[in-house]
């Protein structure tokens, strides 16, 4: 068998396994021991060692705190409190509780960096408030999927991490990296939401009936509620929120100005957050952090379960010489350059579809990184790149993991209609993608800016 069949066997097999609905880590973990059997039987004294050091590094004690610092603000008032600061501010926007949605979920995705964490902290506030208010069901729940997106693209992101430790790029600048797109993302939803209120002339929907708003499929077309916010009571919102909007400042500054490395950052990120959250909320009860720290815990374990599986599947690509194989049939594809990045991002739009981002992210991108160099690209301008294709992955089935959080909230509200509301977001992402493209800048200027 070639070089060239082997390396299609080899990732179609993965693919194929993981699509079978088993579990990423054992997915991975069983193809590559299968393979090391078949051609490199000797190699299995060697297993252990593989999944010993893609554990011993420095930089993915970032992604358990990451993940601990967000914990506290999960289960917390916090969330709420941030949703009510974002609508006293944007509420005499047209659609001013989707805007709020939006930027809710941006600054949430600066604590948080994951996607469904996002979208159901959120979401648990958002989604009955704006049902309330006459909002569409389906509109509610699609304004909630994809403000949850933003976790993965806006620093902190686990996503940023993963990409950076299977690529050896520097997670740092990934993370700056995201700053302007994710600020675009979020001013361009926001901006949709307001053309669109405007087009159906209403400011914010008023209260509808259980059965209406049952009914709804768009928003409802009715006089604003009456409703005013002093600069005082806007004020006091904010200041509440203060906190939070340190953590996020402190964590970029410290990462943009070289002072502190991620997992640093995170360090310190989660002992505020556990601080903030005892001090201001009052959560303090044994309990309830054992129920924090058994969170984490479990995320933790599951996202380095599938990274080590993941270095171990890389190790035997490697030594099979996939990798290379399938970087050189990419490269000697007749499309050009931009014809070949056209191919990679519908690869990864098609793979979003049916396998969660991190499974991605392990899987592809050493592979793809090859790819991109040999074109000339940067590879922290495709770690950005890459993030936002799997936005979309988030947000499409089978594996659209942001529809299940959102599903869950409003268990009652078909799929179907929230997946018909989201198209206007597929547009933006698509959208953010072509301008990362025309103007790479937008992801390369703020790291080449970096001191340390």
């Amino acid at each position: 068998m070639s070089e060239a069949t082997l390396s299609i066997v080899v990732f179609g097999t993965a693919l194929i396994l993981l699509l079978s609905g088993i579990s990423i880590w054992s997915g991975l973990a069983a193809i590559s021991l299968i393979y090391i059997v078949i051609y490199s039987p000797q190699m299995l004294q060697t297993v252990p060692h593989i999944l010993f050091g893609s554990m011993d590094s420095f930089a993915m004690l970032s992604i358990p705190l990451f993940i601990l610092m967000s914990a506290p603000l999960a289960v917390s008032q916090a969330s709420k409190d941030l949703y009510e600061a974002m609508h006293r501010c944007a509420y005499k926007l047209p659609g001013g509780l989707g805007v709020s949605t939006m930027l809710a979920g941006g600054v949430f995705a600066a604590l948080c960096g994951s996607s469904p964490a996002t979208a159901a902290a959120i979401g648990g506030v958002g989604i009955p408030e704006m049902r309330n208010r006459g909002y569409s069901p389906s509109l509610a729940c699609a304004l909630v999927a994809h403000a949850g997106t933003f976790g993965i693209l806006i620093p902190p992101s686990i996503t940023m991490i993963l990409y950076g430790v299977a690529t050896e790029t520097s997670i740092g600048k990934c993370f700056i990296a995201g700053v302007i797109p994710g600020i675009l993302l979020v001013a361009l939803s926001s901006l949709w939401i307001v053309i669109y209120f405007k087009m159906t002339k209403s400011r914010s929907p008023s209260s509808a009936t259980a059965t209406g708003v049952a009914q709804a499929a768009t928003i409802i077309p009715a006089a604003p509620p009456v409703e005013h916010y002093t600069l005082k009571e806007q004020v006091d919102s904010l200041v509440k929120v203060t906190p939070l909007v340190l953590i996020i400042v402190g964590i970029m500054v410290s990462l943009y100005g070289g002072w502190a490395t991620p997992s640093e950052a995170a360090g310190v990120g989660a002992v505020i957050s556990f601080v903030v959250v005892m001090v201001i909320y009052r959560v303090y009860q044994i309990e309830v952090l054992a129920q924090m720290l058994t969170r984490s815990l479990n995320d933790s374990t599951m996202i380095l379960m599938i990274m080590a599986a993941a270095t171990l599947f890389g190790f035997v690509c490697s030594d099979l010489y996939v990798t290379q194989s399938l970087a050189e049939l990419i490269l000697a594809l007749p499309l050009g350059k931009w014809g070949i990045m056209l191919f990679v991002n519908i690869l990864l739009l098609i793979l979003g579809c049916f396998i969660p981002p991190a499974a991605i992210i392990l899987m592809t991108a050493p592979m793809l990184l090859p790819v991109i160099k040999g074109l000339g690209f940067d590879s922290v301008w495709f770690s950005v790149m890459m993030t936002v294709n799997l936005e979309i992955g988030l947000l499409t089935p089978p594996v659209g993991l942001n529809l299940y959080v959102v599903q869950g909230i409003a268990p009652d509200v078909p799929l179907s209609k929230v997946l018909w509301d989201l198209v206007p977001f597929f547009i933006i992402d698509v959208v953010c993608l072509v301008l990362l493209c025309a103007f790479p800048e937008m992801a390369t200027w703020l790291p080449s800016k970096m001191i340390g």
